[in-house]
C-alpha cells in the first residue's frame, strides 16, 4: 500500500473531526445536502460510494466469475453467519444491554427503540463499503462480488420476514424503493461500469489498464473519506447534544461487531479457507447496509426515535471499527493457507 492508504485511519479520524467541526459551523449546509435525496437514500452519499467502487469494480476479472462456484464453503459461510447467527445474536445483545445492564440509565420505551433499532443493523448485510474493506486486505475481488450480490438478492425476500420476527411487529413496512435503488446504485452501477470498462480495454495493451487502475484508485480513497465527512456532519448535533446515549448504544453494537467477524474469521480458518476469501467473509459478516437500517428505523419509528439513533451509531462507529479489523485481518494473514 502507498503512504496514503498505510495512513487511512489517521485521514479517517481526521475526517470525522472535520465532518463534526464543519456540521457545527454550517448546519444549513449540511441540512440542504441531506434533503438531496429519493427514495430516502441520499444522492450526494451515493455518489461518493459510486466514486469509492467503481475503481475496485474495474479491478474485477469477470471472466473469472465462472470459477466461484468452484468454492463454495466461503459463500455457505457468509450466508449461514449472515442470515442464521448475526440477527439474532443482535437482537440478544439488544436485549442484554437495554433490559438488564443499562436498565437503570434508559426508559423503557426508549430502550426498546434503540433494541429496535439494532435488530434493524443486524438484519442488514454490507452491500456498498465491504468492497473497500475486500481490497484492504487483498480480498478476492470476483468472490466478494459474488458474495455481496448472493446476499443482496437473499436480502430482498429475507429483510422483511427477519425483521418482523425480531421486532415482534407483524406488519413492519420495508422501503423497497429504498432497498431496490441502493442495490442498483451501490453494486449494479458500478458493475456495469467495470464491465465496461474491461471491455474497451480488453484488445489495447495490458499496460493501459494498469495505467488506469493506478489513475483511478485514489478517487477510491476520496470517495471514503468524503463518505465520512458527510455522515459525520450530518450528525454533528447528535454526537455533541447525546454523547452518552451514543456511547451506550456503541457498546453492545461494537461486541457484536468484533464477535462476529472474530466468529466467522476463526469459522474460515478452520474451513481452511484461504485469507483472500476468508477475510472479507469476516467483512462482510462484521459490517452493515446502514443506509437501509436508518431508513427503515425513520419509517417505521421517526426522525427523532431511539431507533433511528441507534441506526446512526451504526454508521458512526463502522468506519473505525472495520478498519481496525482490516489491520486484524492483514497482520495474522499468516495464519491461513495461500
Amino acid at each position: 500500500m502507498g503512504l496514503f492508504e498505510r495512513y487511512l485511519s489517521v485521514w479517517v479520524a481526521l475526517a470525522m473531526v472535520v465532518g463534526v467541526v464543519a456540521g457545527e459551523i454550517l448546519p444549513a449546509w449540511f441540512r440542504a445536502v441531506a434533503a438531496l435525496e429519493f427514495a430516502q437514500v441520499n444522492l450526494v452519499i451515493a455518489l461518493f460510494i459510486w466514486v469509492m467502487i467503481y475503481p475496485m469494480m474495474v479491478q474485477i476479472d469477470f471472466s473469472a466469475l465462472k470459477n466461484v462456484g468452484k468454492k463454495p464453503k466461503g459463500i455457505v459461510l457468509t450466508l449461514v453467519v449472515n442470515w442464521l447467527i448475526k440477527p439474532f445474536t443482535m437482537a440478544l445483545l439488544g436485549w442484554l444491554f437495554f433490559r438488564v445492564l443499562f436498565v437503570d440509565w434508559v426508559d423503557p420505551n426508549t430502550a426498546t427503540e434503540y433494541i429496535a433499532g439494532m435488530i434493524l443493523l443486524g438484519v442488514a448485510p454490507c452491500t456498498a463499503m465491504v468492497f473497500v474493506w475486500s481490497q484492504l486486505t487483498k480480498g478476492d475481488a470476483n468472490y466478494t462480488l459474488v458474495q455481496v450480490s448472493v446476499n443482496d438478492i437473499i436480502m430482498i425476500f429475507a429483510f422483511a420476514p427477519i425483521s418482523a420476527l425480531l421486532l415482534g411487529v407483524a406488519d413492519i413496512k420495508v422501503p423497497w424503493s429504498t432497498l431496490m435503488l441502493s442495490v442498483l446504485l451501490y453494486v449494479v452501477l458500478p458493475l456495469c461500469a467495470g464491465v465496461l470498462t474491461r471491455k474497451v480495454f480488453a484488445k489495447r495493451p495490458p499496460q493501459q489498464l494498469n495505467l488506469l487502475l493506478s489513475q483511478i484508485k485514489p478517487w477510491s480513497v476520496f470517495g471514503l473519506l468524503a463518505t465520512v465527512v458527510l455522515l459525520f456532519g450530518f450528525q454533528a448535533h447528535t454526537i455533541l447534544t447525546q454523547p452518552l446515549a451514543i456511547v451506550l448504544i456503541a457498546i453492545p453494537l461494537l461486541l457484536q461487531t468484533y464477535g462476529i467477524f472474530a466468529l466467522t474469521y476463526f469459522a474460515g480458518y478452520k474451513l481452511q479457507l484461504p485469507h483472500n476469501i476468508a477475510a472479507p467473509a469476516g467483512m462482510v459478516g462484521a459490517s452493515n447496509f446502514f443506509e437501509l437500517a436508518v431508513a427503515v428505523a425513520i419509517s417505521l419509528f421517526g426522525l427523532h426515535s431511539g431507533a433511528a439513533l441507534a441506526t446512526v451509531v451504526g454508521v458512526l462507529v463502522e468506519v473505525p471499527v472495520m478498519l481496525s479489523l482490516v489491520a486484524v485481518a492483514n497482520r495474522t494473514r499468516h495464519w491461513f493457507v495461500s
